[in-house]
């Protein structure tokens, strides 16, 4: 299926989904591109908020606000996921040792990725709305459906583990 089409079901369905795109992964391959999608996605999110930031406040312009958002988003951000899979990896390796590395890179950064959608919405209710409640509880959603989408991917990594997946 499509990339679009399995975002959309990972709403629904997130073990079928991560199931049939481990089975057709093709390395450390598909887990950049899925990290580097997301956090390209997550960058353009930025743009209206920061863009509501620049003209309200002058000390800092808007190119300098970008420029700040792509260094972070598409240089930092990965390997700050990177170090957070590998984390999770060596947690995940002591319940279940068998557990495959790539399966929980793939969990993390399909989450991101599954997700991405949904943070460029609600980067722009936070542009449109400012900060407030309306972003706090977009965000949180946001960050709900991350986490169901990631610990379901976690458990299809530590079945991959079992050779279940």
């Amino acid at each position: 299926m499509s990339l679009s089409g399995d975002i959309l079901r990972s709403w629904r369905a997130p073990r079928a989904v991560l199931r049939a795109r481990l089975a057709a992964a093709q390395g450390e391959r598909s887990a950049i591109l899925y990290l580097m999608l997301a956090c390209v996605l997550i960058f353009v999110a930025q743009w209206p908020r920061l863009s509501r930031e620049a003209a309200s406040d002058d000390a800092i312009p808007f190119e300098g606000l970008m420029a700040g958002a792509l260094f972070g988003w598409l240089f930092v951000a990965p390997l700050f996921f990177y170090a957070i899979a590998g984390l999770m990896g060596m947690v995940l390796r002591l319940l279940r040792p068998a557990t495959r590395w790539l399966a929980v890179r793939m969990a993390l950064f399909w989450a991101l990725l599954a997700t991405s959608p949904l943070v460029l919405i609600q980067g722009a209710l936070a542009a449109l709305a400012g900060p407030g409640a309306v972003a706090l509880a977009s965000g949180l959603a946001v960050l709900a459906v991350f986490v169901v989408i990631l610990v379901a991917g976690l458990r299809v990594a530590l079945e991959a583990g079992q050779g279940q997946a």
